[in-house]
């Protein structure tokens, strides 16, 4: 499989069904909740003539990431977690909910049940809404106009941050990184998150007691995923009193909010321009900003590619035939895998291979291991240390004009 990539909706939107294909198949995707959000409110929003909501989130829907990747943990629950003295990896991997620990013929396993993400989404595709989802659309959209950016702008700039004190967005991340980083703003900052983050009431002692126990030390040092989530946040407010980046569209600081996102994947792909000036000031050295237009189009040109396969080869599904990208062309998604996946030009390379699929063994393995009760005991489970990770998925067998498994595939 290919590099975790953090989407947005802007990007995914603008593919085609089968480019879509090829994204969820080379790729793995981080599915942030922002995106869900972002797509749920389009149920209440006015949709170009001829084409209903339902419609437009459907079409959504239909490209929606199936057979790879994940949905990640929202960040507010994450950064409670690190508040309270839980790791936090920001080193690329998803962080997923949901896994239940099972021990079966003495080996330790993780199980993770089909997400409620992907059921909704699976609805969608089918153009069903609940009346929940509609009430909840209208009220983040309204939820959405009534943020008041520019007050937000005039108590910064009140402060003396304004464009004369920062005159471009790179200052912006450099004051908002120096602020966070410094031990005697740590006690405010704590408490600033604490309000951000919506921390229920019952945990506000227990997180200050800890802190103060640790004798105060930088936010960083104590919650670095906290600490990053700040430095994203207040460089957004220093760019809003700099006029660096507009207070007249609310849907930038949704916008802003993917960026929180960016330690859980190697690639941000997207189509947005505050995210093509802003992404890349927060990213690690070993990740990158992909524009959303150029994937597409080397998408469309791997789509071309494939399609003048022979339909019998195409009938085996997409593992047989392309288990990897072309190598030719120079295409950009096999210079992504050169970098983030370099052993797929090895001989032996086997990328996701699917010629286990049918193998009695292994299937009768996984469904023991599937229908086995969760531990009791999860202290005996080492998290670094698993001999299998079960992942259930719900996924079409053809999606747009492709087979994503064998067509003859038999239901196990």
């Amino acid at each position: 499989m290919g590099p975790i990539s953090l989407f947005d909706k802007s990007f995914l939107q603008s593919l085609s069904v089968d480019e879509s294909v090829w994204f969820d198949h080379f790729f793995i995707a981080n599915i942030c909740p922002i995106f869900y959000i972002e797509t749920l409110a389009d149920l209440s929003k006015s949709i170009r003539e001829g084409r209903s909501t339902e419609q437009e989130v459907g079409i959504i829907a239909d490209k929606f990431p199936e057979m790879h990747g994940g949905p990640n943990i929202h960040h507010d629950i994450l950064a409670i977690n690190n508040l309270l003295g839980s790791r936090v990896p920001m080193t690329g991997q998803i962080p997923i909910a949901g896994g239940r620990y099972v021990k079966s013929n003495n080996k330790h396993n993780v199980v993770f049940e089909n997400t409620p993400e992907a059921i909704v989404f699976s609805r969608w595709q089918k153009r069903e809404f609940s009346s929940i989802e509609r009430d909840y659309a209208y009220l983040w959209r309204e939820s959405l106009k009534a943020l008041d950016l520019e007050s937000f702008a005039n108590i910064l700039r009140q402060l003396g941050i304004s464009n004369k004190s920062c005159r471009s967005l790179k200052e912006a991340k450099t004051i908002s990184e120096n602020i966070v980083t410094k031990r005697e703003n740590g006690i405010d900052l704590l408490k600033y998150a604490i309000i951000l983050f919506n921390v229920p009431e019952h945990l506000h002692p227990k997180i200050l007691k800890r802190y103060y126990l640790a004798n105060c030390p930088p936010l960083v040092m104590h919650a670095p995923y906290v600490a990053y989530i700040m430095i994203v946040e207040i460089f957004f407010q220093i760019a809003i009193a700099a006029n660096l980046i507009s207070s007249h569209r609310p849907s930038n600081r949704i916008d802003m909010a993917y960026l929180l996102y960016l330690p859980f994947c190697m690639l941000f792909v997207s189509s947005d321009k505050l995210h093509q000036k802003c992404a890349p000031l927060f990213l690690r050295d070993d990740q990158e900003f992909v524009w959303g237009n150029k994937l597409k189009a080397d998408l469309r040109e791997i789509n071309k590619y494939y399609s003048e396969y022979p339909q019998s080869e195409k009938d085996k599904g997409l593992f047989s035939f392309a288990p990897s990208p072309p190598k030719e062309h120079g295409l950009l998604v096999a210079r992504l895998w050169d970098t983030y996946a370099p052993r797929w030009r090895m001989k032996n390379f086997d990328s996701n291979s699917s010629k286990h699929a049918d193998d009695k063994d292994i299937i009768d393995e996984i469904k023991s291991i599937q229908n086995a009760p969760s531990s009791e005991c999860e202290s005996e489970f080492d998290p670094n240390d698993y001999d299998s990770i079960i992942i259930n998925r719900q996924i079409r067998k053809t999606k747009g004009s492709w087979h994503q498994v064998q067509k003859d595939i038999k239901k196990a």
